[in-house]
């Protein structure tokens, strides 16, 4: 007997697991890198002219299409589209799939600083200490990276199998606020530091004479891959939307909010950088080295962070909060499938998926040391271990197929009243304007992850 489907119990609710969803890493490490890369400014405001035109647009097609069939991705698909649209689907379970197996490992890293940084709070940053040496002790210790991975891995399953409501709902109502609260936190003490007036205008002030074809392009990918798009999460949080709750509403409010924290993070890392001077080595350390390398020694640093020693531990709790909010959301889009597909309750649903990630996980977390094949796979040029050529492939390939494939389905393939009858409902908010989405998803939005994918095509990475 398959299970009554469970609805969010509020739009607060539901706009907050999302938001959970999309605030991830990415707004973390990848932005504030991304930023740094492009000169800012130009960036900036391009990257929010695509968060608008492409970002959403897409954002109310998956929801959409999640909250008409009241099914997961791949039942989603059929019942909305087509029958061969469950392949699209089912690649965007496999999708989610991969993605969690090796994002739990990043995911762990944050549970290792975090304990470090609480262990530096009394004495410092021991001297002679190279946090680059550090990182690479910790990444190719197997054990370690088995016990920090198991342990994300074992809070994901046990908020997912509690279910929408008493799971990932009450979930996200107690930790988002957290996780805002300490973003506010650390964005006040970022303005007493004597940083902040230069890294707000290297943020924000525009200059186009610093913008090329590359920075647009990379503003482009981000804007696309940062609000959890293109592997079926949101089509699955869709369904669980009620007929009263606003699609248009609560698609506008995620991307503002995702939009929003990636900016404050951005604020606040630039601001660190600019006060201890070390703009010059940012470029250096990479998206890893910014957030675990760079940044612990900042935060130690004398004169640099007032009070770094106990904001830095809070810092790495953003992290895993901004972490396990995705990771919630990969293994439902994973659970969904099976429950809806297969017909399995939600708690052995979700023990024989969270147990089927983990065995792929192990692969992951034992890539960074000398294991045999795991550590020297190399299917992408440049992406040796199972690690980064899984990252190359989700990143590159997996996403922007399946994303472009939701611009064609909920813009060429369904009718326009199927989808006008969802965003069009009386919950509108007064500013939306159906026919300007419909260009938006019919036009804009597939020539930009077209342009995407071809972009990859000729060797652009976006991972």
């Amino acid at each position: 007997m398959q299970e009554e489907r469970a609805h969010w119990t509020s739009n607060v609710g539901f706009v907050l697991a999302a938001t959970g969803s999309a605030i991830g890493l990415g707004n973390l490490w990848k932005f504030p890198f991304i930023t740094w890369e492009n000169n800012g400014g130009a960036f900036v405001l391009v990257y929010l002219l695509c968060i608008a035109g492409v970002g959403l647009p897409i954002m109310m097609a998956e929801l959409l299409i999640g909250r008409k069939t009241q099914k997961s991705v791949v039942g989603a698909l059929k019942d909305a589209v087509g029958p061969a649209w469950g392949y699209v689907g089912a690649w965007g379970v496999l999708c989610g799939f991969i993605l969690l197996s090796y994002y739990t490992v990043i995911a762990g890293w944050s549970l290792y600083y975090f304990a470090r940084t609480v262990g530096w709070m009394a004495g410092g940053l021991p001297a002679g200490t190279s946090l680059g040496d550090l990182f690479g002790a910790q990444s190719a210790n197997a054990p370690l990276q088995l016990t920090l991975s198991l342990g994300f891995s074992l809070a994901t399953v046990a908020i997912v199998y509690l279910g929408v409501q008493r799971g990932i709902e009450r979930i996200a109502r107690l930790f988002l606020p957290i996780l805002f609260g300490i973003l506010l936190l650390l964005l006040v003490s970022s303005f007493a530091m004597s940083g902040s007036g230069e890294a707000i205008g290297f943020i924000f002030r525009p200059s186009f004479s610093e913008l090329t074809p590359e920075s647009v392009l990379e503003a482009l990918g981000h804007s696309f891959f940062t609000l959890s798009l293109g592997m079926g999460a949101m089509v699955t949080y869709g369904s669980y939307i009620a007929r009263h709750q606003s699609i248009v509403k609560a698609s506008a409010m995620i991307v503002l909010l995702d939009t929003l924290i990636a900016l404050i993070a951005t604020v606040i890392m630039f601001t660190v950088i600019f006060t201890a001077g070390m703009q010059d080595q940012v470029g250096e350390t990479g998206t890893v080295g910014m957030l675990f390398i760079a940044l612990p020694q900042l935060f130690f640093q004398e004169g640099v962070v007032p009070f770094g020693s106990l904001l830095a531990p809070l810092f790495y709790v953003l992290v895993a909060l901004a972490a396990l909010t995705s990771t919630i959301s990969l293994l439902e889009v994973v659970t969904s499938y099976v429950i809806d597909e297969k017909g399995i309750g939600r708690h052995k649903a979700t023990f024989l998926c969270g147990g089927a990630v983990f065995v792929f996980t192990i692969f992951a977390a034992l890539s960074f040391g000398s294991t045999p094949g795991l550590s020297t796979i190399e299917l992408f040029s440049g992406k040796a271990g199972w690690f980064n050529t899984a990252d190359h492939f989700v990143s590159n390939w997996m996403l922007p197929t399946g994303g472009f494939a939701i611009t064609l389905a909920a813009g060429w393939f369904m009718t326009r009243d199927a989808t006008e009858s969802e965003l069009v409902d009386g919950t509108e908010p007064g500013w939306f304007r159906y026919n300007v989405w419909r260009i938006f998803i019919r036009y804009v939005a597939p020539a930009a992850v077209g342009a995407i994918i071809i972009s990859v095509a000729f060797g652009r990475d976006f991972s």
